[in-house]
C-alpha cells in the first residue's frame, strides 16, 4: 500500500503504532479521550467526532484525505466473547442480585451494546462516503457478536505471538478503500502471557487493557507484512517451519 499522506490511529493513547510507524518514516498521531501514556497527539471524543460526521457536520474526518490511513482499533467491550456471557442470567456477576437488578444490568448492557454498534456503523459509513482508507481492528472469536451480526473481515490473524505479541490472541482486521499485502515477519515474543497469567485476567479477561495492548514488535511485523508490503530481513521463519 503506498501512503502518502498521514497515518492516524483512532483509539490509541500508547503510540504503539504510532511509533513505528514513524520509525518507517511516516507521519502518525494517536487520537482517544484520553492521555494516560502522554502519547496521545489529539485529545477528544472519537465517539462525538463519528456523531458530528455522520451528521455532515465539522469533524477530525474533514482533515483526513485520500492519500491517508486511517487505523481504528475500536473499542470492544461489548463485541468480545467475554461480554457474550454477560448478557446471560447465569453470569457470576449476577450471583447475588434480585431477578430485578439482574435484569436491569442486562437490559442496560443491550442498550449500551446498541450504542456502540451503531457507532461502528456509523464509522464505516462515513469512511466509504468520504472514500477514505480505513484498517479497523477488534478481537475475534466466533462467538463474538461480530461474527453474526457485521460484515466478514478482511482477514484474520489467529496468533499475534507468532509476530511477536505478548498473546496468542486472535484479531480481525477490515481494510476498507485498501487492500492488504501479506508477508510472513515471524518473530519469537520477547515476552508471551496467557489471559490466566495476566493481572486483569480474573477481572475482565478478554476486554481487559492489558489484554489490549500490543507489543512494538507486533505493531513493526503486522505494518511491514499488511500494510506496506516491507520484507524484513530478520524474520525468524524457521521458528514456526
Amino acid at each position: 500500500m503506498d501512503i502518502k499522506g498521514n497515518i492516524h490511529c483512532l483509539f490509541e493513547q500508547s503510540g504503539t503504532f504510532k511509533n513505528e510507524f514513524k520509525k518507517l518514516g511516516y507521519n502518525s498521531f494517536d487520537y482517544d479521550i484520553q492521555n494516560r501514556f502522554n502519547e496521545t497527539d489529539y485529545v477528544l471524543d472519537i465517539f462525538e467526532n463519528i456523531e458530528n460526521a455522520y451528521d455532515d457536520k465539522p469533524s477530525i474526518f474533514d482533515n483526513i484525505t485520500k492519500d491517508d490511513l486511517i487505523i481504528a482499533f475500536f473499542p470492544c467491550i461489548y463485541f468480545c466473547e467475554t461480554s457474550q456471557c454477560a448478557f446471560k442470567t447465569w453470569h457470576i456477576n449476577y450471583r447475588k442480585l434480585s431477578n430485578k437488578e439482574m435484569y436491569k444490568k442486562i437490559v442496560k448492557r443491550i442498550e449500551d451494546r446498541a450504542h456502540f454498534f451503531t457507532l461502528l456503523n456509523k464509522l464505516f459509513c462515513i469512511i466509504k462516503e468520504k472514500k477514505l482508507r480505513m484498517i479497523l481492528e477488534n478481537p475475534y472469536s466466533e462467538i463474538g457478536y461480530l461474527h453474526d451480526n457485521f460484515d466478514k473481515p478482511t482477514f484474520i490473524d489467529h496468533d499475534r505471538s507468532r509476530r511477536g505479541d505478548y498473546f496468542n490472541k486472535p484479531t480481525q482486521y477490515w481494510f476498507v478503500n485498501c487492500v492488504n499485502s501479506y508477508g510472513n515477519s515471524y518473530q519469537k515474543p520477547k515476552c508471551h502471557y496467557t489471559i490466566r497469567s495476566s493481572k486483569s485476567a480474573s477481572k475482565s479477561g478478554l476486554c481487559s487493557e492489558e489484554r489490549s495492548m500490543i507489543s512494538p514488535d507486533y505493531a513493526r511485523n503486522f505494518i511491514c507484512d499488511f500494510i506496506i508490503g516491507k520484507v524484513q530481513n530478520n524474520s525468524e521463519l524457521n521458528l514456526f517451519n
